[in-house]
């Protein structure tokens, strides 16, 4: 059955689902979905036009589907979707779109810790870690398993790659490329993301692939000759690198010119 704590405020047309667990000054406003087993804890505030999954937990203080940070944002229904088993952690804020029928969307089983902020018109996919403080400006895109640390801010239309890893406080102005770490203000790729391909169950083969295409990266070769050596490679993960790439209308965050043992000394840290 449905829990809601007498001292919460819940919109009689919000639309909770079952087993849901509204905490102590909690406010759940009118126009939102709510699906089976979430658990909302107190003083946490679930604005209007938020459809949210099942067996998601929603902690303290949080705000899900605010407005949008947008000067040209004008009052129209715009959404925040989330899907199943993410965990929201203390004063995190998700934005809803900026525009009319605009979406928010966060995918499934993703950790928002403590503090982050998901602007307007972001993508998550799933599996997805913002460390505390990790910001994301509008229209943000973050692909599947990508940690983004603590502190990190990220500049508006930037996407960050598959199993990406992004280092504490880091700036990004750039797309971040799948699998590889980046680092440092303004944030630059450093190294291969070993131990996120590692718990991601890469084989050796395929960690061994990436690592080559990381020299290739950081070998200063034009861009369209170094996609030309990237796409000879036998190697679905080198594959989706290349496609990211091409894909990328800001442009990525390049390695430095350093050795290699000193660019995959970063990405052992990690």
């Amino acid at each position: 059955m449905t829990r809601i704590h007498p001292t919460a405020l819940v919109d009689g047309a919000a639309q909770l689902g079952a087993h849901v667990t509204v905490g102590p000054y909690s406010v759940v406003e009118a126009d939102t979905v709510i699906g089976d087993g979430c658990e909302i804890a107190s003083h946490a505030v679930i604005r209007r036009y938020t459809r949210m999954g099942r067996g998601n937990r929603i902690h303290e203080h949080a705000v899900i589907g605010g407005e949008p940070q947008d000067i040209k944002f004008r009052p129209c229904p715009s959404w925040v979707e989330i899907g199943d088993g993410n965990v929201i952690r203390e004063g995190v804020t998700v934005h809803r779109g900026s525009a009319k029928g605009a979406v928010t969307r966060i995918g499934d089983g993703n950790m928002l810790m403590a503090y982050s902020h998901v602007a307007h018109d972001c993508r998550l996919g799933s599996q997805v870690t913002l460390a505390n403080g990790a910001l994301l400006a509008g229209f943000v895109t973050v692909e599947d398993r990508a940690f983004i640390s603590g502190a990190v801010t990220v500049h508006q239309f930037c996407r960050v790659g598959r199993l990406a890893m992004i280092s504490q406080s880091t700036r990004v102005t750039m797309d971040c490329l799948p699998f590889i770490v980046t680092e440092g203000v303004p944030g630059r790729a450093r190294g291969v993301n070993l131990v996120g391909l590692r718990r991601a169950g890469f084989s050796p083969e395929e960690v061994h692939h990436l690592r080559r295409a990381f020299l290739v990266l950081r070998s200063g070769t034009a861009l369209k000759e170094m996609l030309a050596l990237l796409a000879a490679f036998n190697s679905p993960a080198v594959a989706e690198l290349v496609r990211f790439i091409e894909g990328s209308k800001r442009g990525f965050a390049h390695p430095d010119k350093r050795g290699p043992d000193e660019s995959q000394r970063a990405s052992r840290a990690e």
